[in-house]
């Protein structure tokens, strides 16, 4: 089926194009990083994770989002989620490969990453986090690519893919918990040193992911003929407001613990991330950015009137991931290591070359996407689904 990837408009290959040139162009960065070393990032000796472990972090979530589509579908047989249910699985496939990608950038010398094969550690969270991430990205691109090679020939799917399925989805649920276990279980960091933490992670993946995956196939939508269901787009709406719910309590949660035990060590790091701390005030405006926009994506998606309007959900969902991004792929991180065990504040802000061996990790992400996504609306296409009349989600009046 990979012969429908080569296959497109002039916009098509302008696009895979672009990606190639910006991978290509980013590369030249990532060459002077291996040069070099990790001297090129902001980080230091006591901010030892920096935005590369941070955009693992938030993708890892994108990654797991998936079940979100592929659990209805397979426990509770909803049928409405079977012309979406690929592309979850696809959008796993893209955030696995990014969140590899961020690991290899991460660890200076591609190298090292042998010595998790050539000598495994099964008492190290990061021997399992390699595991479960490499096992989630087969079990995908299993099931996916052979549901999806049987739907072409117009044959059933075979029993195994069920099993694999349902293995997938206790595997998605894994693997950001293990990502959360790297974080909850280091002594001395009290922004992370908290039970809940892995709860506030599945909570915040399964708001952001199936928001940024709506967004993905609204605009697949726009670029071919391909019309998802609206049922099943409403339904996975609806998900992600209650997802986001939950994330938002749960942060309140920490909020609550923190301040009510007066607990220095608990305080300190909301008070650095929302006030700032020793005249430090470097991610106040961009905590307090994420607070409006994620209370106002609640605003404007709980009222089912507004959420079931086509033209406004993009905008609501669009500042949702805004708001996760800024808390979980950039505050998580610098708050957990400010202030330090020795009570002081180390300010940690990505340099330009980091952000550009990012923006090729993303681009290589996002190739992969566009082709998976291509091959799926081919096949869909080719299948009749294309073929439905869109029909809108907005509510009568």
């Amino acid at each position: 089926m990979l012969e429908k990837a080569l296959k497109g408009s002039p916009k098509y290959y302008l696009w895979i194009g672009f990606l190639l040139l910006v991978i290509a162009g980013a590369s030249s960065v990532y060459i002077t990083q291996l040069i070099h070393g990790l001297t090129i990032t902001g980080m230091s000796r006591d901010v030892s994770w920096g935005f590369y472990i941070a955009q693992f972090t938030y993708l890892v979530g994108l990654a797991a989002s998936g079940v979100m589509i592929v659990l209805p579908y397979y426990f509770h047989h909803y049928k409405k989620f079977k012309d979406l249910v690929i592309f979850g699985e696809f959008m796993a496939i893209g955030a696995v490969v990014m969140c590899l990608g961020f690991i290899v950038v991460d660890i200076g010398q591609p190298q090292r990453m042998l010595n998790v094969l050539l000598f495994p550690t099964p008492n190290s969270i990061l021997f399992w986090d390699m595991v479960v991430l490499n096992g989630y990205l087969i079990l995908n691109l299993l099931v996916g690519w052979t549901c999806l090679e049987c739907d072409r020939q117009h044959m059933p799917h075979p029993k195994w893919t069920k099993v694999v399925a349902y293995v997938s989805i206790i595997w998605a649920f894994s693997i950001h918990t293990v990502t959360a276990f790297l974080y909850q279980g280091l002594p001395g960091r009290h922004y992370w040193l908290t039970a809940i933490l892995a709860a506030r992670f599945l909570a915040s993946a399964f708001c952001s992911g199936p928001a940024i995956l709506l967004l993905v196939i609204m605009l697949t939508e726009k670029l071919t003929t391909f019309k998802a269901e609206a049922e099943g787009v409403a339904t996975l709406a609806k998900i992600i407001v209650y997802a986001m719910c939950v994330n938002v309590f749960f942060f309140l949660l920490e909020v609550f613990s923190a301040f009510y035990s007066n607990i220095p060590e608990h305080m300190n790091s909301l008070i650095y991330l929302f006030k700032g701390l020793d005249g430090h005030t470097e991610l106040v405006p961009y905590m307090w950015t994420a607070v409006a926009f994620g209370l106002g994506s609640l605003a404007l998606l709980i009222p089912p009137k507004l959420r079931d309007n086509r033209k406004l959900l993009p905008w609501s969902l669009g500042i949702l991931v805004i708001a996760t991004w800024i808390d979980k792929g950039l505050g998580l991180l610098i708050g957990g290591f400010n202030p330090s065990p020795f009570d002081t504040v180390a300010p940690y802000w990505p340099t330009g070359k980091e952000l550009i061996v990012s923006l090729m990790i993303y681009a290589t992400g996002a190739l992969v996407v566009t082709i998976l996504f291509k091959v799926a609306t081919e096949v869909k296409q080719e299948l009749g689904v294309s073929q439905k009349p869109a029909v809108s989600l907005e509510t009568e009046a």
